[in-house]
């Protein structure tokens, strides 16, 4: 791979072309995609005012992950993710058009975004194991960290930049512009793809039937405690915790007394956190410590929930999801890199396809259980309990950790990847 630039080690996968066309095209989309996100879920509270619907939405958008992301993993790992991550890319663009003309249209029925919402999720299942493996082919394996972090540092600032947006725009001309807008914003990331120059792929070799490589992949996750345990626990906070975000509008309406700009102020908030953690993570050079980083920042993240969900003040509210967001990002980063620097190559595409299933498959049984609890009990409570699940989960995972490092060091060794960092700091893993 040819590099280009000279840049601060923070940036370094920057320094790759390939990267570079990535990281443009998929900062402008993303901040289209949380601008749906956003004003999707205040669409379905302003024509329901249901809880229940708001997690049954959630619900619908993710279950497909769970369902199909091991058949994801499979194709992303015989194809060539490039291609398969431009044929995403292009269908969740026509979907968002979709949207965004039954909603112009005024014709949009909550059934509507039912459907649309399990047709991205079906996107997604695929998108999400192609785009992660296809990352180390831009920037290879010593800065694949970097790029990691970096990908996610640009998922987080446009998490603050699109509902920011969104908030505004639904406010002043509605929740279909949002729409559209998202749509229009995947012309930059499909031309960055197309433009790139990759190598040809070489497909992992096709032994047995795809059933046999399926279970290839998670043989490969159950016998090896580093990677299942750190999956168990993402497993629990999507379930149990991340599941908040789906009580915003709620919580920007009924507890805080706002509207859709308070909303978009409380999803950027989280994303200013999510940010400087993805902006850290990306200046270290070494995989020592990540372990402990997983799980300092998923107790960091359970405390921090449940101090939210005793908030009735917006200002603090707001203050309080920036540690929330922080602890978050910290979390899934470590987690991501750790396991993308543990798989063997020929093994990545479905690894990455059950991290997939661990960090969203498991969201959509959380959004229904948040938004259930939440009609009942009310949101507060429901938020709470959620966070005292994860802190439970963290610190199960605190008592596993100590035996797990030498296994970690084994694997990462293994596929050539960090073992001079981990050699040189040893005690601090």
């Amino acid at each position: 791979m040819e590099e280009v630039l000279k840049l601060p080690a923070t940036l370094r996968a920057l320094q790759y072309r390939n990267f570079q066309l990535f990281f443009a095209g998929q900062l402008i989309s993303l901040c289209g995609t949380w601008m749906q996100n956003l004003a999707q879920a205040w669409l379905v509270y302003r024509l329901t005012g249901s809880l229940v619907l708001l997690g049954g939405i959630g619900f619908a958008g993710q279950i497909p992950l769970l369902l199909l992301s091991p058949v994801a993993g499979i194709v992303a790992d015989r194809y060539s993710r490039q291609r398969v991550v431009i044929a995403t890319q292009t269908a969740s663009m026509l979907l968002a058009f979709v949207l965004a003309a039954l909603t112009l249209t005024k014709t949009v029925q909550v059934w509507h975004i039912f459907v649309l919402s399990a047709a991205l999720g079906v996107v997604f299942s695929f998108d999400i194991p192609a785009r992660q493996s296809f990352i180390v082919e831009m920037v290879g394996k010593p800065d694949l960290m970097n790029a990691i972090a970096l990908n996610s540092s640009m998922f987080n600032a446009s998490r603050i930049v699109g509902p920011a947006i969104a908030g505004l725009l639904i406010a002043v001309v509605g929740e279909g512009w949002c729409f559209f807008a998202n749509g229009a914003s995947y012309i930059a990331v499909i031309a960055g793809l197309l433009m790139m120059r990759v190598e040809p792929f070489k497909p992992a070799p096709r032994e047995g039937s795809p059933l046999k490589n399926i279970i290839e992949g998670f043989r490969f996750v159950v016998q090896n405690p580093p990677v299942h345990l750190l999956l168990a626990l993402l497993g629990v906070v999507s379930l149990a915790g991340t599941p908040f975000t789906v009580l915003m509008p709620a919580f920007a309406d009924r507890i805080l007394h706002g509207g859709p700009k308070a909303l978009g102020w409380l999803m950027g908030a989280t994303g200013i956190g999510a940010l400087a953690a993805a902006l850290i993570l990306a200046s270290r050079r070494h995989l020592a410590g990540l372990g402990r980083w997983a799980a300092m920042a998923a107790t960091s993240f359970s405390l921090w929930l449940i101090a939210f969900s005793f908030s009735h003040t917006f200002w603090l509210s707001t203050a309080i999801l920036v540690p929330v967001g922080f602890s978050m990002m910290i979390q899934m980063g470590a987690t991501n890199t750790l396991i993308q620097s543990m798989v063997p190559d020929r093994l990545r595409g479905r690894v990455m396809s059950i991290y997939a299933m661990t960090m969203m498959g498991m969201a959509p049984f959380g959004s229904l259980a948040v938004g259930f609890v939440a009609e009942h009990l009310g949101a507060p409570r429901a938020v709470a309990a959620g966070g005292g699940v994860c802190l439970a989960a963290a610190i199960v995972f605190w008592t596993r950790l100590p035996r797990i490092r030498e296994n970690a060091r084994r694997l990462i060794r293994a596929q050539d990847m960090g073992a001079q960092s981990l050699e040189a700091e040893p005690a601090r893993e």
